[in-house]
Formats: structure tokens, sequence, C-alpha cells
């Protein structure tokens, strides 16, 4: 099973989306503190809808909890400072993409003790950054891509419409 984290995460539609997209793809979501807003605020299940309450979801008081309740994790972090391309590494199914807050991503001192597995969504040079949600839904579906799609439903079904 895939992991996404988000590190201090601020804006709770945000994190609403990115959850909906973990339970649609069967990926943990793990929060580290502090958040920007409340796990109860109605924006956030408004973004989550109806399936926050089938998220599979963990909440650390601060960067060193996760790291001391995940111990040899392997985290890849998205940030627009890094020299790979997200596709130009191979997720293992059980690793961890962690990405920061909106206004300043994740710190530059995690950053740099982490640059081999720092990972970039490419875009234009003037561009700030993606929307946090996209971001985590472009990488995530590279990583589950990768790993066959495991345990998701591959194949729709369109039912016959009788015009008669």
């Amino acid at each position: 099973m895939l992991n996404i984290v988000l590190l201090e995460p601020e804006i709770p539609a945000n994190t609403g989306n990115i959850g909906r997209t973990c339970v649609a793809s069967g990926t943990r979501l793990h929060l580290i503190e502090p958040l920007g807003f409340s796990l109860s605020e109605k924006a956030l299940k408004r973004a989550g809808m109806d399936y926050w309450k089938d998220l599979d979801v963990t909440t650390y008081i601060d960067y060193q909890d996760f790291l001391d309740r995940n111990p040899g994790a392997k985290i890849y972090m998205a940030t627009t400072k890094a020299r790979k391309i997200y596709t130009e590494v191979s997720y293992e199914d059980d690793c961890y993409i962690m990405f920061g807050k909106e206004s300043a991503g994740i710190p530059e001192e995690i950053l740099v003790q982490n640059q081999e597995n720092c990972i970039r969504i490419p875009m234009m040079e003037k561009i700030r950054s993606l929307n946090l949600g996209n971001s985590a839904a472009i990488v995530l579906y590279e990583a589950l891509r990768q790993n066959g799609f495991a345990g998701l439903e591959r194949e729709g079904k369109l039912h016959r419409l009788s015009w008669q």
C-alpha cells in the first residue's frame, strides 16, 4: 500500500481532495502537524465528501514523530527544488510520498538531508508550483501505474441504452 504524507498542510480543501484521492486509490494518508485547520472543519469534510470516514489517516505531532513511528520508511519528497523528475524513480509498493505545506513546501533542511529522494513535476520556469491536490494525484498515480494499479478496478462497464 502506498502512502501520501502532508507536512503541515494549510488549506482544508486541498487535504480533503487528497483524502478522497487516497480513498479512491487505496492509499494511506499521513498528516504531520501543525495543521492549518481542524480535522472536523466543514470545508475539509466537504472536499473529501462522504469518503472521509473511509480514509486510512494517521496524524503526527511533528516531523520527528512521523520518522519515529515509521522507521526505515522509503520517503520520496516532492519539491520544486529537486533535480530528478517524478517519473525517473521506481516507487516501491509501500513507499511514502511527502508534500510540504502550500505556502513554503518541505523545509530546505529536510530536503538537504534527503536529496537523493527528492522529485519534481516539470512545469514552466516562472510558475512557483502546482496546486497541492493536483501534485499529489500526479505523483501518486505514477507510483500506482508503476505498481500495476494493484488492487484497483482497471475496467469500467458501459450500460447498454435502449433507444426503442
